[in-house]
């Protein structure tokens, strides 16, 4: 099974590059088989991990970066993937 976790957070006004120098700076407790970093209009920054597990495995997640980082707190989904037709 492979579960990929989405982490995304919209900077404070000003602050997109930090925030995303912030995100691709955060070292998780493994390495998930993958990992990619975006960002969008808004100043959003969204970083999706795979991981070679189950869907509610245990798996380590980026934390909540400091407050004067983020307009909110970090949203975060898990998705699984769907078997081709």
């Amino acid at each position: 099974m492979t579960v990929a976790l989405m982490w995304e957070a919209r900077a404070a006004e000003g602050r997109g590059g930090e925030l995303l120098a912030w995100a691709r700076a955060q070292r998780l407790d493994e390495e998930p088989l993958r990992r990619e970093t975006f960002r969008a209009p808004g100043d959003r920054v969204l970083v999706i991990t795979w991981w070679a597990e189950p869907y509610d495995a245990a798996v380590p997640e980026l934390p909540e970066p400091e407050p004067h980082l983020v307009t909110r707190a970090v949203h975060r989904w898990r998705f699984e993937p769907v078997a081709s037709e």
